[in-house]
């Protein structure tokens, strides 16, 4: 399983996704500048992802102008085909506003930056991203790092979202508890992840790239990755 990671003006998360999965990982990295247009050298087994941090920046809404970035019509249409797509933070908000996922990602309740570690619940392991994490009643602690991460929308995508199985991601307490308290931003019904009716598509807006070893305390987010690997391989082989 190849990966290529999108970088657009303003990105700040790629350094960091392509360590995990070059070093970490041992996967196969291509970066891509968002000007760029030919996904060809890609295949559906393989996995495009867009990281975090301000692309193009957020003068208008999180990602509503890198939507509009050349890269994006070759994504969408690589999504459309079945290939693997991974937004985590900015890149979640990007995806969202080029209709490759419900709903919007608005500015946190507190209408602060915030920057610290959550629990997040998993609701279904009929997803490349969350096959392996194989006890769902232990919550995984990973960072976030933005200043607008309060997913929301209507009650009919919603319900749909819930009736799919599309919601991956809830926040809570350690306990996996899910409580007001424990929802960092105000997201609509704790939703901290989600994925497409395909299932090919998924956008987090936690940073599980920044808890993948042990040197920084932390190895919950390097289920993500294993799972997504474990997941397309299978595919592949099958």
């Amino acid at each position: 399983m190849k990966f290529g990671i999108i970088v657009f003006p303003g990105t700040s998360g790629h350094d960091d996704v392509q360590h995990v999965l070059q070093n970490v990982m041992q996967r196969e990295v291509i970066k891509l500048w968002h000007k760029e247009t030919d996904l060809s050298s890609f295949t559906t087994g393989d996995c495009l992802i867009l990281p975090g941090g301000f692309a193009l920046g957020d003068h208008l809404r999180p990602g509503a102008l890198a939507r509009f970035s050349p890269i994006m019509e070759s994504v969408v249409e690589f999504a459309l085909k079945g290939g693997f797509v991974w937004g985590i933070s900015n890149g979640f908000q990007i995806l969202c506003e080029a209709g490759l996922l419900p709903g919007a990602l608005l500015e946190n309740k507190s209408l602060k930056f915030i920057c610290k570690e959550v629990y997040l619940k998993s609701l279904t392991n009929h997803c490349a991203l969350t096959s392996n994490i194989l006890n769902k009643e232990i919550p995984l602690r990973l960072p976030i790092a933005h200043g607008a991460g309060r997913y929301y929308t209507d009650e009919q995508s919603l319900h749909q979202l819930q009736s799919n199985d599309q919601i991956l991601f809830k926040y809570c307490d350690e306990d996996g508890n899910e409580e007001e308290a424990a929802n960092p931003n105000g997201s609509l019904a704790n939703i901290a992840g989600i994925c497409n009716a395909q299932r090919n598509v998924f956008g987090l807006m936690a940073r599980p790239e920044r808890a993948t070893e042990e040197e920084l305390g932390n190895t919950d987010g390097k289920i993500l990755f294993e799972s997504l690997i474990h997941t397309a391989t299978n595919l592949v082989e099958s």
